[in-house]
């Protein structure tokens, strides 16, 4: 959600900071726009839509200068349009902005008090009046920042480049993530470290709270006291190279087909395969002693979440709650002393899971994340992190992050249930051994692209399509419901393939085609005799089994997808794959934008 870069360069900084906007697309945006300090005093360009726009009007008034921000917004307050779109400018600054100014109405009520006039419908440009106003009233900018900040409420990051002022960028953090990078006589902000990677490996994180003076020779950071502060200087690890599309129209499709790698990747730093046992790093405390989990997430962690409910429950005999976090934030739930609160997420930023981390803190509770980004928000504030491997991804909905977060959460559960005397060492060796053929296997599965694209062109024009599985197979005909739609805009729904007589099943009619997830698992039965329900009102079934399941019904389904016969433990992560990708080919059919999905931002860091 909305994206920040900023460059105090050497040299022009236009392409730069055009870069940045590019390399942050993935996180969604409906405008974008630039401002630079030049000869002749602050200047910007803005557009609505995609950079593509913004490109063409640089194209046609140029622009350049050797400090400059620029911004993707995802529209919170007022619509899309470039009236609304950030750089906002006033006669003393340039000012960009992620997150929602929450008192915006109060401030700006005070601005116009004192005949300051505002042209957005933005609380973005009410929160650079401000900092205009104490800049009108003689204050040195950073001063200005600093009184600024103590007005604003809500949670937000801000940079900002001043009039006359060619070797200073200021920039600022409350809840939404910023990054500082170190260049050689050059300094950058960005809204993450992939927003920066072509130019610098050398990042700094703004902590809550903190604001930083960034000149050419370097940064210095303020706590929200006013008082300095040292932040680490880390090396990262992201190149521009590991953003690429590579050979594939999609970075969705890249990011499917690296699936098999990253897996690997994720499993290895949990599994010793000489041992065949699962390692952890050291925890602060002891799983015989955990009285309850308690999982929160949002989206397709959430879906995660669901599927590590049942692992924890049957290898573990622990207890497991799971929760919405925008729900979870607001419910006062009671946590029991001394249990585990455990918070799913691919940027680490996501604002109702932070909160609700928070929350549970708070509350006696040990604080444990699953994240991608692991110098992220969720990241630091938790007493310890399980960092999955799946690399940058770009594509706004979720892959190989998710079934990463699967194979994290399957290692995670069965060290709790040999930890607790559940598991015995040859259960946790079968167990082990199963994850171990996961990478090989969804090789396997992604050799079924073409069988899947035949059958996108069967169901691509319906109007609803329904998604039904049981036991562990149900999250994934959640997560399979959700990719469609995010990605198609076909009303797409999932189900547990029990509760069909309970009212959905009255949606079915042959044109609902009816997507069945049956591993051969002890609910395979009962899923059976749900998918015959719906075939008996002549649905359109599209069936994923493995080679007994197909023995059985396979030939009675509009179509099939055969996926690998598995220890039923593993099977989540590997059907979650073929959903991804039938998603992939109906949104590719249907003619949308796969990569960003129109209202859709890959980091929700507002509520």
């Amino acid at each position: 959600m909305c994206g920040i870069i900023g460059v105090l360069g050497k040299s022009d900084v236009v392409p730069s900071l055009m870069g940045g906007l590019k390399r942050l697309e993935y996180r969604g945006y409906d405008s974008a726009g630039i401002a630079t300090l030049t000869q002749n005093g602050l200047d910007r360009r803005r557009a609505e839509g995609k950079l593509k726009n913004l490109e063409a009007v640089l194209e046609m008034d140029a622009l350049h200068g050797l400090v400059g921000i620029g911004h993707t917004r995802w529209a919170t307050h007022g619509v899309p349009n470039e009236t609304n779109a950030h750089p906002h400018m006033t006669s003393q600054l340039a000012l960009v902005h992620n997150g929602i100014i929450e008192n915006y109405r109060q401030l700006a009520a005070e601005l116009e008090s004192k005949d300051y006039v505002l042209e957005s419908d933005t609380d973005t440009e009410v929160a650079a009046w401000v900092i205009t106003s104490f800049l009108d009233d003689g204050k040195t900018p950073e001063e200005a920042i600093a009184l600024s900040l103590k007005k604003f409420q809500g949670a937000f990051s801000l940079a900002v480049i001043f009039k006359g002022e060619d070797n200073l960028m200021i920039g600022a953090r409350r809840g939404a993530p910023l990054a500082v990078g170190w260049g050689d006589g050059e300094m950058f902000f960005g809204s993450d470290a992939l927003a920066l990677a072509p130019l610098t490996n050398r990042i700094s994180y703004l902590e809550e709270d903190d604001w930083a003076v960034l000149r050419r020779e370097g940064a210095t950071f303020f706590d929200r006291n006013g008082a300095e502060v040292k932040r680490e200087i880390k090396q990262t690890q992201l190149s521009g190279a590991m953003i690429g599309k590579g050979n594939h129209r999609h970075f969705m499709m890249k990011e499917i087909m690296e699936q098999p790698a990253v897996i690997g990747e994720t499993l290895n730093s949990f599994f010793n395969p000489k041992s065949r046992t699962i390692t952890l790093p050291d925890l602060p405390f002891d799983w015989a002693d955990l009285p309850k989990v308690t999982i929160v997430a949002c989206g397709t962690s959430y879906y995660a979440a669901m599927v590590a409910k049942y692992w924890f429950e049957k290898l573990a005999n622990l207890s497991v709650e799971v929760d919405i976090a925008s729900e979870f934030r607001y419910r006062s739930m009671p946590l029991p002393e001394g249990g585990l609160a455990l918070f799913i997420s691919q940027s680490g930023e996501t604002a109702d899971t932070l909160a609700a981390l928070k929350y549970a803190k708070k509350h006696g509770q040990h604080i444990a994340s699953i994240v991608n980004v692991e110098e992220s928000s969720m990241g630091r504030e938790s007493d310890f992190v399980f960092h999955t491997k799946a690399g940058p991804e770009i594509g706004v909905a979720s892959t190989k992050a998710f079934t990463c977060q699967l194979v994290t959460l399957a290692c995670i559960a069965i060290n709790a249930g040999k930890k607790r005397g559940v598991l015995s060492y040859d259960e946790e060796a079968r167990l082990c051994a199963a994850l171990s053929e996961v990478p090989a296997l969804a090789s396997e599965i992604l050799e079924h692209d073409e069988t899947i694209k035949a059958l996108a062109k069967k169901i691509f024009e319906a109007r609803d399509i329904l998604y039904i599985g049981r036991g562990p197979g149900y999250p994934i005909a959640l997560e399979g419901a959700l990719k469609l739609k995010e990605l198609s805009y076909i009303h797409a729904e999932g189900y547990a393939a029990g509760e069909l007589k309970h009212g959905p099943i009255a949606l079915i009619d042959e044109a609902v085609p009816v997507i069945v997830v049956a591993p051969t698992d002890h609910y395979f039965e009962k899923t059976v005799s749900n998918m015959q329900e719906v075939m008996a009102r002549n649905a359109q079934v599209i069936f994923l089994s493995d080679a007994e399941g197909m023995k059985q019904l396979g030939d009675k389904a509009l179509g099939s997808i055969e996926i690998p016969a598995v220890d039923p433990f593993v099977a989540p992560i590997l059907y979650a794959i073929p959903v991804q990708i039938l998603a992939y080919h109906v949104a590719v059919l249907k003619g949308t934008d796969v990569d960003q999905p129109r209202n859709l931002a890959k980091s929700v860091t507002v509520e």
